[in-house]
């Protein structure tokens, strides 16, 4: 979408829709092409109703204002907004290979190149974001998209925050919850370099690191950083490396953003590109 169209008034007879794409707890996600341009986007509707159920007016605001700021190539973009009388629609980049969750549902467990690519393109998506002090909070392959090309989008920052300190809410989702978040500590930008970790983990073994069948047994894995390696997949010890140096208690020594882009794992077998089609 031409950046000198993000600044215009849109309505909803500039769109038309087309099939849909998911429905969230909020609202419901449709593919659709502006009528001018025949550009595809996603567009994302949220009912005010909703809104006013859940009070989101301060959560949907700062997700706008986060993500129509940030331009990188592996964070999915927000071009626009506008709202009638019963709804507000986002206007959204279209990820045309849908959710990486439904990718890993299918196959299983990723191969080391896939994983490697999706976790190199993430931390150059995080440093981006830390650099604008923001922390995403809630990174899990549902919020994660590909491209037509295969390239992967971070997709929602319902839960991101702008903060320059320490934080307290807990919020996320219980399995990629770092201990520090669990005990309602204060938490900072280390807390998405923990779900590095937990994602890195899922990618190759197909599960979270710390699923249990209830949340406070998982509550207690996370908390004591019971983690083990199951015998399959065959995963190798560089990958492993780096998944304990990440899911380290202390938020203070886990593995930086800048060096997970040079861990031996990551140079081996990212494709640079973020490519893994």
């Amino acid at each position: 979408m031409e950046e000198d169209n993000l600044q215009r008034q849109w309505s909803l007879k500039d769109f038309e829709i087309g099939k849909p794409l998911g429905r969230g707890k909020f609202g419901r996600v449709y593919v659709a092409r502006e009528v001018k341009s025949k550009y595809v986007v996603a567009l994302k509707i949220i009912f005010k109703e909703q809104i006013e159920k859940y009070r989101l007016h301060h959560q949907l605001g700062r997700e706008m204002e986060i993500q129509s700021n940030l331009h990188h190539p592996n964070i999915l973009r927000l071009y626009g907004w506008f709202h009638d009388p019963e709804r507000v629609f986002l206007i959204l980049e279209y990820a045309h290979n849908g959710e990486l969750y439904k990718e890993l549902r299918k196959r299983g467990h990723l191969t080391e190149m896939q994983a490697a690519t999706y976790i190199l393109s993430l931390t150059e998506a995080l440093a981006y974001c830390h650099e604008k002090h923001v922390i995403h909070r809630d990174i899990k392959p549902e919020n994660l998209l590909l491209d037509h090309e295969g390239r992967l989008k971070i997709a929602d920052f319902g839960w991101s925050v702008q903060s320059r300190g320490k934080r307290h809410t807990m919020c996320g989702t219980l399995d990629y919850l770092a201990p520090e978040m669990v005990e309602n500590k204060a938490h900072d930008y280390a807390v998405d370099n923990w779900t590095l970790g937990i994602l890195c983990y899922e990618f190759l073994y197909g599960v979270p690191p710390f699923e249990a069948e209830s949340q406070a047994d998982t509550f207690k894995r996370i908390m004591k950083v019971d983690l083990s390696f199951p015998a399959t997949p065959i995963v190798s010890l560089e990958a492993k490396n780096l998944i304990s140096r990440l899911l380290v208690k202390d938020s203070s020594r886990r593995l930086s953003l800048q060096k997970i882009m040079e861990h031996p794992w990551i140079i081996k077998n990212a494709n640079p590109m973020g490519s893994c089609t």
